[in-house]
């Protein structure tokens, strides 16, 4: 019989000791969290999302934020530039020279295809 006693009081020792180093183990990372601010409940999902807010994007990127921006606030259509053309058009003064249209589409025609034999 004091065998079994033995037994059962070192199996309880044990858990008992398990118990503490897990309640120290909390703690620890209770007080962790704590020292940063944080909710140790909410903390591993608080972590992660200061984390993904922490993306720094390149110069390049960036650049082309700013240009997108910039190109958002102007007007698609130069309103000034179409009264002048419908002006012309409507009076007859707007004269197109089609050798002109001619030699751009031929030139426009040409770098398309050089870029695409580049690739």
């Amino acid at each position: 019989m004091k065998v079994d006693s033995k037994v059962n009081n070192s199996a309880a020792q044990i858990q008992g000791l398990n118990t503490s180093k897990a309640n120290e183990a909390k703690k620890g990372k209770e007080s962790a969290l704590a020292g940063l601010g944080e909710n140790p409940a909410a903390g591993n999902a608080k972590a992660l999302k200061q984390e993904a807010a922490r993306i720094q994007l390149s110069e390049k990127v960036q650049d082309m934020k700013k240009a997108k921006e910039l190109a958002s606030q102007t007007p698609d259509v130069d309103a000034e530039k179409v009264k002048k053309f419908q002006a012309l058009i409507d009076s007859g003064n707007y004269k197109v020279d089609s050798k002109k249209i001619a030699d751009k589409l031929v030139d426009d025609h040409l770098m398309t295809a050089a870029m695409t034999e580049e690739k």
